[in-house]
């Protein structure tokens, strides 16, 4: 480090990354500068200039002034390796600038203190760190420690879990090829250890969050659901509550979707594809990545979707991660998963995809239908995803009605009679999936109705036992088809 470097350095002022001091009687306040750095994009920190007029004058440095400054720097937590640089300054030969650099942060890292107070860097200006931040960052940097996914639950047992959902999700995983098919046999204890959801013997909040089945005491784990009247929220037409486990609320919050938006559909060769007005696929991304990354230790808060006449919002609570805002989250970037433990099971049984890649997802969705691509709003700690609805569409008028209620028609007529015509809602949905894709698997209809395989499964053989439809065993063409 040369004295023409720190006069290049010094060039434009203070700024984000740079902090300058005229003596080290400055020296506690520098420190703060210095924690600052650390805890955000990293700095210089130089004694011996005038901030604004940006005149050089150095300072004497004795004994003294190196221990008062080794004394500073011990003052930092954790500790941290700075050698200060002296550095002559030309025409003034007893005194000489002090120059130190602070490495920025990086995910995962410890957040750092002086004297026991966090602070960050907002542009120019050292403050001291808000206290959620700073438990998010302990989070990331040790979540054996802090993280709520990784807590033992309160007088939870392998019994308050739903075996049904978690040997589904396996099916699901081996089906993908993200686990290997000798997680079908082994016991729930073992997969549940594996996925690091148990500790000890113990139940961790994770399990419960994914699998659990009695959650009344979780009141985090609910689903707020309202579908208003206009473009505000003064007039309710629907509204409700669900609680339960991953699995159960996803399930939820896509039949309110269905219920709630308007569905179309085309001829497309021998076959009629259905269609929302926003599309299933991206709704469905947007309620997993809430319900997956929301920030579960708010025992106050929930995730909620709310439809409007010309929108839907899916709002979660939580915040984006490290160094992602609304400006560049649908630009390349890397994924900080807030409940790793989750996603990681929810990737391996093929409800998330790779991290990081759902938002590009989304809006692929989107643009193919030719709807908006989904906004992202911050307010309030919630994180909003805003699907914009086609000019004209969705508005109500009159009593909501379910648009997989309507008249089964088309190609339909002729071919279907006894108790088809009693068919309602998710029944008649599925019936019609069958019929218009003969021999189709359970995974299939989950995918186009966004469901769990669990409950489709339950909705199939509501089917069979009403003999509509009957699955017919084949090595190569096994699957659903409607019974004759």
């Amino acid at each position: 480090m040369t004295f023409e470097n720190i006069q290049e350095i010094i060039a434009k002022d203070e700024h984000r990354c740079l902090e300058l001091k005229k003596t080290t009687g400055e020296l506690q306040d520098a420190m703060h500068s210095a924690c600052a750095f650390l805890n955000t994009d990293g700095g210089w920190l130089v004694f011996g200039v005038a901030p604004k007029s940006l005149k050089i004058h150095g300072q004497q440095v004795s004994d003294d002034t190196q221990r008062e400054i080794a004394q500073a720097l011990g003052g930092l937590y954790p500790a941290v390796e700075v050698k200060p640089e002296y550095i002559d300054v030309p025409g003034r030969p007893s005194d000489q600038l002090i120059v130190m650099h602070f490495d920025g942060s990086k995910w995962g890292q410890m957040p750092y203190t002086f004297h026991g107070c966090p602070y960050y860097k907002v542009e120019s200006t050292t403050k001291v760190m808000p206290q959620e931040m700073y438990e998010e960052r302990l989070r990331a940097a040790k979540p054996e420690a802090f993280a709520w996914e990784r807590q033992e639950a309160d007088n939870v047992t392998l019994a308050d879990l739903d075996e049904r959902r978690i040997r589904g999700a396996v099916r699901l995983g081996v089906e993908r090829g993200r686990m290997p098919a000798t997680a079908e046999t082994e016991s729930v204890e073992a997969l549940l250890s594996k996925w690091g959801l148990m500790r000890n013997g113990k139940v961790l909040n994770g399990a419960v969050a994914l699998f659990g089945v009695q959650t009344a005491s979780y009141t985090q784990m609910r689903l707020r659901l309202a579908r208003f009247r206009g473009t505000d929220k003064n007039e309710f037409v629907d509204s409700g509550r669900a609680e339960g486990n991953f699995f159960d609320l996803l399930d939820a919050g896509m039949d309110f979707l269905f219920k709630h938006l308007s569905q179309s559909g085309k001829i497309v060769g021998f076959h009629k594809e259905e269609q929302l007005e926003i599309p299933a696929e991206a709704l469905r991304e947007a309620l997993t990545n809430a319900l997956c990354h929301r920030q579960l230790e708010k025992y106050n808060l929930s995730p909620g979707i709310a439809v409007y006449d010309d929108r839907v919002e899916i709002e979660n609570p939580g915040r984006l991660p490290q160094g992602v805002t609304p400006e560049n989250i649908k630009t390349s970037h890397a994924s900080f998963p807030y409940n790793p433990l989750i996603a990681e099971v929810l990737y391996r049984s093929s409800f998330l995809e790779s991290w990081g890649s759902g938002v590009g997802r989304m809006v692929d969705s989107c643009k193919a239908q030719g709807v908006p691509e989904p906004e992202y709003v911050l307010n309030g700690g919630f994180v909003i995803i805003v699907f914009r609805k086609p000019e004209g569409a969705g508005v109500v008028n009159g009593p909501v009605n379910d648009p997989v209620n309507g008249d089964v028609n088309g190609d339909v007529n002729g071919d279907v009679n006894g108790d088809v015509t009693s068919l309602k809602g998710v029944l008649k949905d599925i019936y019609l999936i069958v019929l218009n894709n003969p021999g189709i698997k359970i995974a299939q209809v989950a995918e186009l109705r966004g469901k769990s395989e669990s409950t489709v499964w339950k909705q199939l053989t509501t089917l069979k036992k009403k003999d509509l439809i009957e699955y017919r065993d084949s090595d190569k063409t096994g699957g659903y088809y409607i019974k004759k």
